[in-house]
């Protein structure tokens, strides 16, 4: 057997680590590069505040935002807004449920701390929905059912809807009603398309569903002569929005399209993260089953705050590196970049922001 040889890693080219010296540092941003050359979760930080400001920072990248959770309710909105605001991201893919407890906010309406001493049951009768430590008001979502059919009125319906459509125009519901900050708000006046791709799985969805409905109320109850309101509830099934997804599909492509480079920055996971990654695939399947020659838009930049790992074999926890084997990801020998933090976003993300904002002057967004 032959003897062990005792390396340096210098002369290996191996990066040495560094204590951490909080005497030496004296902002959010030195700390997060700091904690870049220690070890375990604070190197995978450290990692992802390098990894996201290089994409932000890169003038000829994309950055598309994914967001799934419930973000808005952990009070994260702000966050999003200052993002948009700043000219962080381009593109966003979120859940309904999270724009809709934004929309809450946006209009003005709070959340509540939950106390243990008040049990589910009660909750319900007095009208507060639960998620997790909070709580949103059910008079809450009603006020956005007003809002989203304040915007419904006064666009053409007849046309087909889509969720960046309509996600549009209610943030310019926003911006000419309200007052104060807001996803949607922020989105219409930077211009950046917001899409929910499981649009009914959320209140907004139910929303213009039941408004679709109420539009035919009177006609179901003319002609539905017995079996009471269940009768009505479902003549008035019969009638569904003019919606069609591909109108976001197409449009979400069309965005991407001949973006020199692509950066995607995931909150979570799940449809939201899906959605946005498979534009790759869309357009190599198009290419084999239409006859075409079109370069696959693939990410350049990848930052990922999720808890998930990936040996749950779910799609939240699945890494970059896997998606590279979908032609969703450019590999690192080519120049992609990568960081993942196994972590819950509300504790790393606040302190990517700070220090994003600390380090990174607002690009000039055009309005």
């Amino acid at each position: 057997m032959a003897g062990r040889e005792f390396h340096d890693g210098a002369t290996d080219g191996l990066e040495a680590l560094e204590p951490l010296d909080p005497e030496k540092i004296h902002s959010f941003s030195e700390l997060l590069e700091a904690m870049r050359k220690t070890a375990f979760g604070g190197r995978r930080l450290g990692e992802a505040y390098e990894t996201l400001a290089a994409m932000i920072e890169d003038s000829d990248c994309k950055v598309v935002l994914t967001l799934s959770g419930a973000m808005t309710i952990a009070k994260m909105g702000k966050i999003v807004s200052t993002m948009i605001d700043r000219g962080m991201v381009q593109a966003i893919i979120s859940t309904g449920a999270l724009v809709a407890h934004g929309l809450s906010e946006s209009v003005g309406k709070l959340h509540y701390r939950h106390e243990a001493s008040h049990s589910d049951e009660e909750l319900f009768q007095k009208g507060y929905n639960r998620v997790y430590d909070t709580l949103e008001m059910e008079s809450n979502l009603n006020y956005v059912e007003h809002v989203v059919s304040l915007t419904l009125k006064r666009i053409n319906t007849e046309q087909p809807l889509s969720s960046h459509l309509l996600t549009r125009e209610l943030g310019k519901t926003l911006a000419e009603e309200f007052e104060g900050p807001g996803i949607l708000k922020s989105a219409y006046l930077k211009n950046v398309p917001v899409y929910i791709p499981a649009f009914t799985d959320s209140e907004m969805g139910l929303d213009v569903g039941t408004w679709a409905m109420g539009k035919r109320m009177d006609q179901a109850r003319s002609q539905v002569k017995e079996g009471g309101d269940m009768a009505v509830l479902r003549a008035l099934h019969q009638t569904c929005p003019v919606f069609n997804p591909y109108l976001d599909l197409n449009h979400y492509a069309e965005e991407v399209l001949g973006s020199k480079r692509l950066g995607i920055f995931t909150i979570g996971g799940g449809v939201p993260r899906n959605w946005a990654q498979q534009v790759a695939p869309y357009i190599e399947i198009s290419n084999t089953r239409l006859g075409l020659n079109v370069q696959p838009p693939r990410f350049h930049y990848g930052v990922r705050i999720c808890p998930e790992p990936d040996y749950w074999g779910g799609l939240s926890g699945c890494t970059y590196q896997e998606g590279i084997s979908w032609g969703k990801f450019v590999p690192p020998a080519e120049g992609g970049r990568f960081a993942e933090v196994l972590s819950d976003a509300t504790l790393v993300w606040p302190l990517l922001m700070v220090g994003l904002l600390e380090r990174i002057p607002a690009k000039s967004v055009p309005a």
